[in-house]
């Protein structure tokens, strides 16, 4: 793997993951609306609006791998979910298909999942159950990197993020928690392991408090370094300075569960 596109470079986590992933890959295409504002010797800037297929055509030339970051990243209105998070992701994977890119290493969401209930442990073969317009998103980004696996042969790893932090900052995270490092391991497998095909993991570091089964990832070779629970004191410190959250607290989507609800927990759990 020489060459690597990372599409929503500019955001919080692609400014993480390049720090990582600097020195192994000898050239780094970046792409967003803008530039970050740090590029290194070995790092391009290519512009692109996901909504633009053209331009992620030619954000997409040359690479032999993608890390896809870019989209909305938070709910949003369904136009704005529509326009960056399903048809922008269709231009991209259509666009590696039509240059001959290898793999995409897809950001999927903890929120394709966030409605099972907390004290459920789940895994990748759980049905999906999303808990907003963006995890809808991310469902949809999962079943198309299945399509093009099975279809056109581009070998997929979605990645269900849980939060990308350098500690976890509440209750929550000590269980969705994925440290930088972590989450560049888990790039790095998708982008270069041997045997994957088309594989779904949970992108979460060592965390005591989990709830998902990571057997996927570690059957992939994944080892954590990180572990939430050294940030246990301090998470939950802060947790006992947060509102409570009737919807959100029992559920694994946390606040995007509760964002426009109007029906019944009860009836959920």
């Amino acid at each position: 793997m020489e060459t690597v596109l990372i599409t929503g470079a500019s955001g919080r986590v692609a400014a993480w993951l390049r720090r990582h992933l600097r020195g192994v890959y000898p050239r780094i295409l970046l792409s967003d609306l803008e530039p970050p504002h740090d590029l290194a010797p070995n790092e391009e800037f290519r512009a692109a609006d996901l909504a633009d297929f053209d331009a992620v055509c030619r954000a997409v030339a040359g690479a032999e791998g993608i890390v896809h970051l870019g989209g909305h990243s938070v709910e949003g209105p369904w136009p704005t979910i529509l326009k960056a998070n399903i048809e922008g992701c269709y231009h991209l994977f259509e666009a590696a298909r039509r240059h001959g890119v290898r793999r995409i290493v897809f950001a999927s969401s903890n929120h394709a999942v966030g409605f099972y209930p907390r004290r459920r442990r789940i895994g990748v073969d759980h049905r999906v159950r999303p808990d907003s317009r963006y995890g809808v998103s991310k469902v949809f980004g999962e079943a198309l990197g299945s399509l093009y696996a099975d279809k056109h042969g581009l070998r997929v790893l979605s990645i269900r993020i849980g939060n990308v932090a350098e500690r976890p900052v509440d209750h929550r995270r000590l269980s969705i928690w994925i440290h930088p490092e972590d989450l560049a391991q888990l790039v790095r497998i998708g982008l270069e392991h041997p045997e994957l095909r088309n594989e779904v993991v949970f992108g979460v570091s060592d965390n005591e408090r989990g709830w998902w089964d990571n057997e996927a990832a570690r059957r992939l070779g994944y080892r954590p370094r990180h572990r939430a629970e050294d940030h246990a004191a301090e998470a939950l410190a802060a947790q006992r300075r947060l509102p409570p959250d009737p919807v959100g607290d029992r559920f694994e989507g946390g606040g995007f569960c509760s964002l426009e609800f109007d029906g019944d927990p009860d009836t959920i759990a």
